[in-house]
């Protein structure tokens, strides 16, 4: 058995969100932690943004403000993501732990995994497929650094139930993602201008929930509960339950403070 850190952070802001992942990736790669699996909330929601992304061209900050939304730039790529209603977690864990493999592609497709079995076992037809890289050269380029093709997805009946992106540092990794029980999907395309962009307006078409499949409502607890059942199943992890170190706080508030919650890193692209 290998033993890991399990962390459930409750509810957090958007910017102390990614500087405790962060803060928790720096323990990790310079061998003060055990890898971990955290959980964590948004309150308030959060729009997070891939760090290439450009908030100006994607977003409509008056709507965010409009409707009480936080929005923080993440240190990982993609796309962003409205953070609600949905399990969040993140894995933080070197690369010679001996349970991922030791590619980009490798840490999706085992952590995927976990992740379908355990939609499987909630009764949902969950199916793991490599992501593509969508549209002209530009848009392949940033798929392959930061997306597809390296990432798996999960989708049900061709809708994409949960998002993923990673990041390394050192001889460790991060990858976070989220998973939406709900979704307002009203509210996801106004914030990303869906009515003045086809292109956004056809990707909100592949966006999906579980509670749009399940065959009884899931709340974010039951899955969290599930979702550490499975990785501690499949991946053979005795679970020591923790809170972060008075260190990693303290170094979380700072980025929070310097990093992610300063313009200068959320307005920046």
């Amino acid at each position: 058995m290998h033993s890991w850190r399990l962390i459930n952070s409750g509810y957090q802001a958007g910017a102390m969100n990614m500087a405790l992942d962060e803060a928790l990736l720096q323990a990790v790669a310079s061998g003060d932690s055990l890898p971990v699996l955290r959980f964590y909330r948004w309150r308030p929601a959060t729009l997070s943004l891939g760090y290439g992304q450009s908030l100006a061209a994607d977003v409509d900050l008056e709507v965010c403000r409009q409707a009480g939304l936080d929005v923080v730039r993440r240190s990982t790529g993609g796309r962003a993501v409205l953070h609600d209603q949905e399990v969040t977690y993140a894995v933080i864990a070197p690369l010679n732990a001996g349970l991922f493999g030791g590619s980009v592609l490798d840490c999706y497709r085992v952590i995927s995994e976990v992740l379908q079995q355990t939609l499987v076992k909630l009764d949902l037809p969950a199916q793991l497929v490599p992501g593509k890289p969508r549209g002209g050269h530009q848009n392949a380029v940033k798929a392959v650094c930061f997306s597809a093709p390296s990432q798996y997805e999960l989708v049900i009946e061709g809708r994409k139930v949960a998002g993923s992106a990673q990041k390394r540092h050192g001889q460790a990794f991060l990858q976070h993602g989220s998973i939406p029980i709900d979704m307002d999907l009203d509210l996801l395309g106004r914030v990303l201008k869906a009515d003045t962009d086809n292109a956004t307006a056809d990707s909100l078409k592949t966006v999906g929930w579980l509670n749009r499949w399940s065959p009884r409502p899931l709340t974010v607890s039951e899955l969290e509960t599930q979702l550490a059942d499975e990785f501690s199943r499949h991946l053979q992890i005795e679970w020591l339950h923790s809170e972060p170190t008075a260190g990693e706080l303290r170094e979380a508030r700072r980025l929070s403070v310097e990093k992610f919650g300063h313009a200068d890193w959320n307005l920046r692209r």
